[in-house]
């Protein structure tokens, strides 16, 4: 059996910063389509998972891939983990878990992390690059990855606690793992670690499982959290074609 990819972008309607943040406008378009169609261009199989049925009955505008979840979710895991198991993704497929506020994430960057995954023996992939902003680095806000010789995650901090060798990187949101380890995460308790930091990734590393850090060598625009991000979002339009 061939082995598939999915991209599962998990949008739920609830926002602490942001009311109702997937449906807001970037320059006329939705959060959550600028989403969907920048990334849908890569042509693999793309779909929204979200707990809401206004933003079911948005997306449905634009597309029929939209997969309805439990609005009870406490995590974007969660969400992607009953999507993904609606849409009987096979065990050693690959789940990519993209942030429903992530709308300019770079198509190489995609395609970097596929190959990096079918290549690196890891359980999970993700992403990093080099900060260029002084500003960054002691913002809590950026996640900074400490990364081993080898290319995988040793640390993720808010606060660094060093600077690294080879660099300060910043954390990418975004991850992928096969169906089966996505299984596993999602029935692990939160450790203290990242309950500390309010980090989820750092279960992952609290429990072995190794992730390989795809290293990105261009600056990717922060996704979506405050009206700050989204005024620099469509400053961000103006010069670059998305």
């Amino acid at each position: 059996m061939n082995k598939k990819t999915f991209i599962l972008i998990p949008s739920r309607i609830g926002s602490t910063r942001l009311s109702k943040k997937p449906l807001i406008s970037i320059s006329g378009i939705s959060l959550i389509q600028r989403v969907y169609t920048n990334i849908n261009s890569l042509k693999l199989d793309t779909y929204i998972a979200t707990d809401s049925n206004e933003i079911l009955e948005h997306v449905l505008k634009f597309t029929k891939n939209v997969v309805m979840t439990n609005p009870k979710h406490i995590s974007g895991t969660d969400r992607v983990f009953e999507a993904a198991t609606k849409l009987n993704i096979n065990d050693d497929d690959l789940v990519i878990n993209l942030q429903g506020d992530e709308p300019f994430m770079p198509h190489d960057l995609i395609s970097r992390l596929i190959k990096d995954f079918t290549n690196k023996d890891c359980d999970v992939i993700s992403a990093s690059h080099p900060i260029y902003n002084e500003d960054d680095i002691t913002n809590k806000n950026c996640v900074k990855v400490i990364i081993n010789s080898s290319g995988y995650a040793q640390n993720f901090e808010r606060e660094l606690s060093f600077k690294p060798d080879n660099g300060v990187m910043r954390h990418i949101g975004i991850y992928g793992y096969k169906y089966k380890t996505l299984a596993k995460i999602i029935n692990l308790e939160p450790t203290p670690s990242e309950l500390e930091y309010k980090l989820e990734q750092l279960r992952f590393l609290d429990n072995n499982l190794s992730i390989y850090m795809t290293q990105y060598e261009q600056e990717v625009p922060s996704g979506i959290d405050t009206e700050d991000d989204v005024v620099k979002a469509e400053e961000y339009l103006k010069y670059n074609d998305c």
